[in-house]
C-alpha cells in the first residue's frame, strides 16, 4: 500500500510540474472552456444550455486521450517498466495510477467548470448532482480506459499523436459538444455511437441537465461502463514490459475490440 501511494504521489505530481501535462491536464481545458463560454454563448445562446457538460466533457477527452497515453510510451521505451519489472512493481500499477492520478486534476477541473460557469456565464446547473457525478464517473472510467490502451499499443511517440487526434477530432465534430445529436445526418449519427462523447453527453443531458435525451440515457451509462472495462482489460493483456524483447499476450489488432461494447450500444441503445 505504502509503494501503491508513493507511485500515486509522484505521477500526481508530475501532472503538475511537467509543462506538457500541466498544459492538457488544465490550461487547455480552461482556457477552451473560457473562450466557449464568452464566444459560442454569445453567436449561439442555445449553446448556453449544454456549456457545462460539453466542457466538462471536453476536459476529460483533452486529459485522458490526448495527455494520458504519451507518457506510458515515454516509460516503456526509456526502460522504466523493465526497472518496475525487476522491483516488483505490477503492471496494474502501471496502468491503473496514471489513470487515477489524471482523474484527479479532472475532478479539480470539473469543479472548477461547475462553479464558474453559472457565475460568468449563466450556465443552468444540473437538477441532479447525484446523477452528474456517476455520468462524469462513467466517462471518466471510459475515456481514461482509451487512454491508456492507446499508450499500451503505440509504438513510438508520434502514433501516439495520430490515434489519439484519429479519436479526439471525431468526438469534438459529431460527439453532440457543438452539434446536437439530433442535427447530425442519420449516417454520422450511427457512427457517433461509437465514441464515449456521444454517451456522455446524451446522459448528462437526460440523467444531469434535465433535458431531453436523444435515447437511453442510462444504455449511455452502461455502454461508458462497459467501454472502459473493456479498454482496461484489453490494456492489461497488450501491455509490454519494453519495445523489444517482451511479446504480447494478444495482437495488436485485439484493441479494436474496444469499440464492441459502442458498437452494441448502436444496435441496443440508440432503439429505446
Amino acid at each position: 500500500m505504502t509503494a501503491f501511494a508513493n507511485h500515486f504521489g509522484f505521477e500526481f505530481r508530475t501532472g503538475i510540474r511537467n509543462r506538457s501535462l500541466l498544459l492538457l491536464n488544465y490550461l487547455f481545458p480552461l482556457a477552451f472552456y473560457l473562450m466557449m463560454g464568452f464566444v459560442m454563448t454569445a453567436l449561439n445562446p442555445l449553446f448556453r444550455d449544454v456549456l457545462l457538460p460539453a466542457m466538462v466533457i471536453f476536459a476529460i477527452y483533452t486529459a485522458a486521450i490526448l495527455g494520458l497515453p504519451d507518457p506510458l510510451v515515454q516509460a516503456r521505451d526509456a526502460g522504466i517498466f523493465r526497472s518496475y519489472l525487476i522491483n516488483g512493481v505490477p503492471r496494474l500499477n502501471i496502468l491503473v495510477i496514471p489513470a487515477l492520478t489524471t482523474s484527479l486534476h479532472l475532478v479539480i477541473v470539473a469543479a472548477l467548470i461547475g462553479i464558474t460557469a453559472p457565475l460568468l456565464f449563466d450556465a443552468p446547473t444540473p437538477v441532479n448532482w447525484p446523477a452528474f457525478i456517476v455520468v462524469f464517473l462513467a466517462t471518466l472510467l471510459a475515456c481514461a480506459g482509451m487512454g491508456v490502451l492507446i499508450g499500451v499499443i503505440s509504438p513510438n511517440s508520434r502514433a501516439t499523436m495520430l490515434l489519439s487526434q484519429l479519436f479526439f477530432l471525431p468526438s469534438m465534430l459529431i460527439g453532440g459538444l457543438m452539434i446536437p445529436y439530433g442535427m447530425l445526418p442519420r449516417a454520422a449519427q450511427i457512427a457517433a455511437h461509437l465514441l464515449p462523447s456521444t454517451h456522455a453527453m446524451n446522459a448528462f443531458r437526460g440523467l444531469a441537465m434535465g433535458q431531453a435525451a436523444d435515447f437511453w440515457p442510462w444504455g449511455s451509462v452502461l455502454v461508458l461502463l462497459a467501454g472502459g472495462v473493456t479498454a482496461f482489460g484489453l490494456a492489461f493483456y497488450l501491455f509490454r514490459w519494453d519495445s523489444q524483447h517482451t511479446k504480447r499476450r494478444l495482437p495488436v489488432a485485439a484493441a479494436a475490440l474496444a469499440l464492441l461494447p459502442y458498437a452494441v450500444g448502436a444496435l441496443v441503445v440508440s432503439t429505446y
